[in-house]
């Protein structure tokens, strides 16, 4: 039987609803998924002596398993007068304080501030199908209402697939003063234990009524996705709809690597909770060519700092071969970010063991050991030595690196273009410039020199040192001229010298471990 309706325009339609209610009987409809997944939200925001309207109720069963939960103080209200008889029928006896009315939530016949909660589980969504002057006005009504039976610190609970549309009036709405506005993503462990298998994400958004007076700061809140995690406070709107927009675009990243496990590689960023700026990227790679076996369906691969612009970590190509060569089926390579703090490869590992898990591939089995990768096996070095803005290249930075093995480097990097190195010298301690000259007494001494580019340290620029192959063509170059700096009506020849087409880097796998010295960190499960 095909309960859909034929355009999303019906959804905002009582007539619609009628039907849809006498079709599907007795049965629960449960958009967004069920009291599982919502109570350990609901019962942050609804306490059990509320009084607590629920618009557009239908058939659900959130009412009735928040009444058995102890909030029984309930009125429920809908415009198909099939599901309020059913629901009036069902619960009469059984839940005899819970009330079930037939009403429009755009026009309830309750007097103000008569509720400390009102509930919206799809309703909104419904409602607001499109952008039309008359769906918006309609959605202004039924948020208008709902402002109006709420007491000053009652609470707005909308839960929503937040689309663009929707999430811009919301927020819009509820940020003119004399509100504060909070918004949840619904646990996934919550969806994954009820069986929900929505692909997009559920957010509850809390609009809590304050008493409107001037100077009131304007309070806006993203809360994280682990509990014990601090909300993270938007300085505007527009900051607030781009949280949701890119916990969005990851579900929808998420869903697209459970479906096809080969597709082309998925980058994404993991921002700060506090600063909201980018502190790790994700690379996952697939190696489809791979042979699934007990113990190589996933691996993170931690890119320590400095070492992001090389060949293997910088380019997808490098990746995909590093990918395959250390033979993973899915391997997630994660560079970390200049201007953030990491502690150490066990925090890092800390850190991100919850989220690096949601990436996996589907069919990984329980309690999979999951190991930690990393070229050489700490973190890296990198200190930003000076960071300045150009006219023509956005901003720049030159920074201390450590690059595979015990070489130092120093670099400018345009940020706009960051996996690619614009120019680099090496560093050398200041005592190795005379000793250049004849051989080293102290290997030990200078061997800690220079694992650590303490700023205490002298370095100097190696001047022997050229960082690109194509530069030492062209100082090769220079011994063509025979009389070098001295000009002459004679014709100059230049000699040039190209890259075939086609000719791209292989590496073989024992290559690759020579090259980034592979280490073994730890597994998680």
């Amino acid at each position: 039987m095909n309960l859909l309706p034929k355009s999303s325009k019906e959804f905002s339609s009582s007539e619609y609803w009628e039907q849809f209610f006498r079709r599907r009987g007795e049965r629960a409809f449960e958009w967004y998924g069920g009291y599982l997944e919502l109570c350990a939200v609901l019962h942050k925001y609804i306490k059990p002596k509320d009084k607590v309207l629920v618009v557009g109720c239908g058939n659900s069963e959130l009412s009735e398993r928040l009444y058995d939960a102890g909030c029984q103080n309930l009125t429920n209200i809908d415009v198909s007068e099939v599901v309020i008889r059913q629901m009036n029928e069902r619960n009469a006896s059984q839940r005899p304080n819970m009330t079930y009315q037939l009403m429009d939530a755009t026009k309830t016949t309750f007097t103000d501030s008569h509720f400390q909660a009102v509930l919206d589980k799809g309703t909104l969504d419904a409602i607001l199908t499109d952008t039309e002057a008359g769906t918006l006005e309609t959605a202004t009504k039924l948020l208008t209402e709902i402002g109006r039976v709420l007491q000053c610190g009652g609470r707005y609970i909308c839960v929503s697939l937040a689309q663009a549309h929707v999430l811009e009036k919301l927020v819009t709405q509820f940020s003119q003063g004399g509100w504060m506005v909070r918004i949840h993503q619904v646990s996934e462990s919550s969806s994954k234990q009820s069986g929900s298998q929505f692909p997009l994400p559920v957010f509850v958004f809390v609009m809590t009524k304050v008493k409107e007076m001037p100077g009131f700061p304007l309070v806006l809140e993203m809360m994280p996705d682990d509990e014990g995690g601090k909300s993270v406070r938007c300085g505007s709107t527009n900051e607030l709809m781009d949280m949701v927009k890119e916990r969005q675009r990851y579900a929808l990243i998420r869903n697209r690597l459970n479906q096809n496990q080969g597709s082309p590689e998925v980058s994404l960023d993991l921002c700060d909770g506090v600063s909201g700026r980018t502190r790790y990227t994700f690379h996952v790679v697939d190696s489809p060519t791979i042979r699934p076996s007990h113990s190589n369906h996933f691996a993170i691969f931690i890119i320590p700092q400095g070492r992001e612009t090389e060949w293997l970590f910088g380019s997808e190509t490098g990746r995909r071969q590093l990918a395959g060569s250390v033979g993973f089926r899915r391997l997630l390579v994660v560079a970390l970010h200049r201007d953030q703090q990491y502690d150490s490869m066990e925090a890092i590992q800390s850190e991100l063991s919850a989220k690096v898990l949601e990436l996996a591939p589907p069919g990984l089995p329980d309690n999979q050991q999951v190991p930690f990768l990393s070229a050489g096996g700490d973190i890296g070095v990198r200190t930003v030595q000076y960071r300045g803005r150009s006219e023509m290249s956005g901003e720049y930075v030159v920074e201390d690196v450590r690059g595979d093995g015990t070489s130092y480097f120093r670099r400018l990097i345009f940020l706009s273009n960051q996996n690619v190195v614009q120019s680099e010298a090496r560093l050398l301690p200041s005592n190795t410039q005379s000793g250049q000259k004849k051989k080293r007494k102290d290997k030990k001494k200078q061997q800690k020199a220079n694992d650590n580019l303490d700023p205490k340290t002298t370095h100097v620029m190696d001047k022997s040192y050229l960082c690109c192959e194509h530069h030492k063509a062209m100082i090769s170059g220079l011994s063509l001229l025979h009389n070098p700096g001295v000009a002459s009506g004679n014709t100059e020849y230049l000699l040039m010298i190209k890259k075939p087409q086609n000719c791209d880097l292989v590496i073989n796998r024992n290559t690759i471990n020579s090259v980034i010295n592979l280490s073994f960190i730890s597994n998680i499960t």
